[in-house]
């Protein structure tokens, strides 16, 4: 699993029928050593995330686990919203 920030949204009316439920966030890494300008990649959104949201998502097999993913072809899914991060002892990161 890896920690990324929602940066936008993917909006598409022709995909697989397992999409279709499904919202579609554009992501960029922002885990600890995770570069400023890292490249961004597409997940599907389980938990109702949006711009802005510090989420944990996982890939792989593990992103079609759950049972709204089990049948969808997809490579990474979003299964947090982060509340905060602890970094070596340290508040990275809160919402508080």
């Amino acid at each position: 699993m890896k920690l990324a920030t929602v940066v936008g949204q993917v909006v598409s009316t022709v995909k697989d029928p397992g999409l279709d439920t499904l919202s579609l966030l554009v992501l960029r890494d922002t885990g600890p050593g995770a570069a400023t300008d890292a490249p961004t990649f597409v997940g599907v959104d389980l938990v109702g995330a949006g711009d802005g949201d510090v989420v944990l998502v996982t890939t792989g097999g593990a992103a079609r686990v759950c049972t709204q993913t089990a049948a969808t072809p997809t490579d990474c899914a979003v299964v947090a919203i982060v509340d905060s991060v602890v970094h070596q002892g340290t508040v990275s990161y809160s919402t508080a």
